[in-house]
């Protein structure tokens, strides 16, 4: 595996190598590499010559108030991760040349980046759809993978791919937990012990609004009998404090008020300094469950 630190050196690579016949996978990560992202590189090598991993921790994503300073950092343990896993070049772009002095561009995606993290963190989706247009725009024609945990992400980017029209397919996996159940994140790192033995409760509340699905036929009381679900399975754990549960539709991320197709059910809360996301699919019980793999999985421009 190669480092490249420069916008124009890697920029060259990879139009070389796509001159040669070779296809590109791209992996845009914030480095402190774990499994998850692990599997989305594995997936890149698996479906293409050519695997590029970013390191780049993107303060336009980071409100005021946030983790930008304290954001975990492993840069030898990312170089490690990411070999191991199949990547090729690893992309360490200097800050002055992600977010130059004088940036006066950002890109906003309206409707899919409005509710959800959207309400709880303003600023946050045009950070990341404006630093990842650019990584768009510096590797070219490629296949980018991205993470169903940060499942809203993966709308936004998705939505902006197409309605630009980059040269990008933009492809979602499939979240990556640990054996309890709690989705593999980055800043799971902040949690102590107390708060990591309660943050399985997340994706346990989140079974628990599934199941709901199979003990009632009334559609018009499905919805309202999963959220209280999730909620009160939230309540009984008192070191978590739920900031939205939802459940939307997995294409525009709005919300579902008759749940008579697949469905997204959508969790943010905090457990000391760590805030946590997670989803999952939901099939309604009238038969649409074949629907879901083909809205909720791999999202192509």
């Amino acid at each position: 595996m190669r480092e490249i630190t420069t916008i124009a050196a890697l920029r060259s690579e990879l139009d070389h190598e796509r001159s040669s016949g070779a296809t590109v996978g791209l992996v845009p990560t914030m480095g402190f590499l774990h499994d998850g992202h692990a599997s989305l590189i594995r997936r890149a090598a698996s479906e293409n010559d050519v695997v590029v991993v970013s390191v780049y921790v993107n303060p336009l994503q980071f409100a005021a108030n946030e983790d930008l300073g304290a954001y975990p950092r492993d840069l030898d343990g990312d170089r490690a991760a990411a070999s191991v896993a199949g990547a090729q070049l690893l992309f360490l772009p200097e800050a002055r040349e992600m977010v130059p002095a004088a940036m006066a561009t950002t890109v906003t995606v309206t409707g899919v980046s409005e509710g959800m993290e959207g309400s709880s963190r303003p600023s946050h989706f045009a950070g990341v759809a404006t630093i990842v247009a650019k990584l768009f725009a510096i590797a070219g024609p490629c296949r980018a993978y991205f993470g169903e945990k940060d499942f809203q992400q993966l709308a936004v980017i998705a939505t902006m791919a197409r309605d630009l029209a980059l040269p990008v397919e933009v492809i979602g996996c499939e979240i990556v937990r640990e054996p309890d159940g709690l989705a593999r994140s980055s800043r799971n790192v902040y949690l102590t012990p107390l708060e990591r033995a309660a943050a399985p409760a997340i994706h346990r509340a989140l079974l628990a609004g599934q199941r709901v699905l199979s003990e009632t036929s009334e559609r018009n009381a499905t919805v309202h009998s999963v959220l209280d679900t999730v909620r009160q399975a939230l309540d009984e754990e008192p070191l978590i404090d739920l900031d939205y549960v939802e459940l939307v539709d997995p294409v525009t991320l709005l919300p579902v008020i008759e749940l008579d197709r697949p469905a997204r059910l959508c969790v943010a809360a905090r457990l000391g300094r760590a805030r946590l996301i997670d989803n999952l699919a939901i099939s309604p019980p009238s038969g649409f469950g074949d629907q879901l793999d083909a809205s909720t999985s791999g999202t192509s421009t």
